[in-house]
């Protein structure tokens, strides 16, 4: 690379995320350099970028480090660990004071936390911002979650504002607190897209095995779901795998793959997390718990040939479709109120400053979680900032409730009929327990008085008290 172009923005990482993304930025005015160990990735970038004066890349970090305008504005897409410190430290050798590194990956926000700190120590402003979207939302517009210094952001916040999608002109970025308040947004949003992904699913089992519908059947439901209140991406493309001919065989793809899910730890850490800060967050629980279970594939084969299982249960389809529809609302509203509920907590915890409103915003284009309720959700805590928890809030109670019904019905009949939705089951008994104001909590609080003399407070009076049992 010989060119002495002065780039505005730098990105280290050029696979299919860190190509797709840097070509984003050079779609929208700025003139970005990218950075990568392999010569491979760097001609494919500057194959795809056409004009080297718009979009450019080197193996050279020196050369890619002096070819950035002041404040350098570097963005890492390498994947989260190890890798992430080794870069950092590389960078060190060539950056100068008020320079900003932004990481992109999923890292654990506790290594946020570290590297921020450290780097400001060295006056190196370190951002962790969450990106969400897939290859295609990196390329077209995704949704960019940052936390780190509000005056270094300012002059980031140009290029990811022109990158971010948009949603009715609005962009799916906003700067959303101090330290690691970006990353852990994120790992939120990957522990509710658990959640949603694991009730589509369920659905779709329910769907198939009481209603006996064919993939064609299941492709028009969720695309008929997908034009009204349950709007989502994760329902839109659940709508076209249904239809996705199998090109190695005969049929259907997905009747051709292996029900084993795969996880890469994000929703675990919302889980270990949410447990860390005493907040119930069961559907992304199970969700987590699932991927677990379904890779128990051998001991599934021998256990399921060991029991046998209930009668199927027939039901009406149009009655069937209108129940799970009210269903999937009812638990799409909970697992986001779950999330947004160990936000609230973090915000205050880790002092993040977390607005929720602004991050519902945020998730409404461009990201997996992306669904038309977000509208709505939003709405809920611009009304009312304080709101604990979405359940609370006027906008949904009516329709929580008109469609719990729907929601016991299903629950019972998948229950009699032996087919498993743990993450529907777990949503209605959290939504249960949550709407009760008397828990059996009072037998598990004498317990463990009984053996281990921890007290237990009274209805009828103060203070603490202990029983010789």
């Amino acid at each position: 690379m010989h060119s002495k172009t002065t780039f505005d923005f730098g990105l280290i990482g050029l696979g299919v995320m860190g190509r797709n993304f840097i070509l984003n930025v050079a779609d929208n005015g700025f003139k970005a350099i990218g950075y990568d160990l392999s010569q491979d990735q760097v001609n494919a970038l500057r194959e795809e970028g056409g004009n080297p004066e718009q979009v450019n890349a080197t193996t050279n970090l020196k050369e890619f480090v002096d070819s950035l305008s002041l404040p350098r504005k570097i963005m890492l897409l390498v994947p989260a660990g190890p890798i992430v410190d080794k870069v950092i430290e590389q960078l060190l050798a060539h950056i100068s004071e008020g320079d900003i590194i932004v990481d992109g990956g999923n890292s654990f926000f506790e290594d946020t936390d570290r590297r921020e700190a450290y780097l400001r120590e060295k006056k190196i402003n370190f951002f962790g911002a969450g990106v969400s979207g897939g290859a295609e939302g990196a390329r077209k517009g995704p949704s960019i979650m940052p936390g780190g210094s509000t005056e270094a952001y300012k002059e980031i916040q140009p290029v990811f504002e022109a990158v971010a999608a948009k949603y009715k002109g609005a962009p799916c970025v906003a700067y959303l607190g101090p330290k690691s308040a970006g990353n852990y947004v994120k790992m939120v949003h990957n522990g509710i897209e658990y959640g949603l992904m694991q009730l589509t699913a369920e659905f779709y089992d329910l769907l198939q095995r009481i209603g006996g519908f064919s993939n064609d059947q299941l492709a028009e439901t969720y695309n008929r779901w997908n034009q009204g209140r349950l709007q989502s991406f994760l329902v839109e493309i659940s709508s076209e795998i249904f239809q996705k001919e199998d090109e190695l065989g005969s049929g259907r793809l997905l009747d051709q793959i292996l029900d084993k899910g795969k996880q890469k730890g994000t929703g675990k850490w919302t889980s270990q997390n949410a447990m860390d800060l005493g907040i119930p967050v069961p559907t992304i629980d199970i969700a987590v718990s699932m991927r677990a279970i379904s890779a128990l594939k051998q001991e599934r084969l021998k256990a399921d040939s060991l029991y046998s299982r209930p009668t199927i249960q027939k039901k009406d389809a149009a009655e069937l479709v209108d129940m799970c529809e009210a269903s999937l609302y009812f638990a799409f509203v909970i697992t986001y109120a779950q999330g947004l509920h160990q936000l609230a907590e973090a915000s205050r915890e880790y002092g993040y400053q977390l607005n929720l409103a602004v991050v519902s915003r945020i998730w409404r284009a461009g990201c997996i979680i992306r669904a038309g309720m977000l509208e709505d959700i939003a709405n809920a805590f611009e009304k009312e900032p304080g709101l604990p928890n979405l359940i609370l809030s006027e906008h949904f109670i009516g329709e929580l409730q008109k469609a719990v019904p729907s929601v016991r019905q299903l629950v019972a009949l998948a229950a009699t009929s032996g087919v498993p939705m743990p993450a529907l089951s777990s949503t209605l008994s959290y939504f249960d327990s949550y709407t009760d104001g008397r828990l059996p909590m009072n037998l598990v609080q004498a317990q463990r008085d009984y053996f281990g003399s921890h007290t237990y407070e009274r209805l009828d009076r103060e203070g603490t008290f202990h029983t010789e049992w």
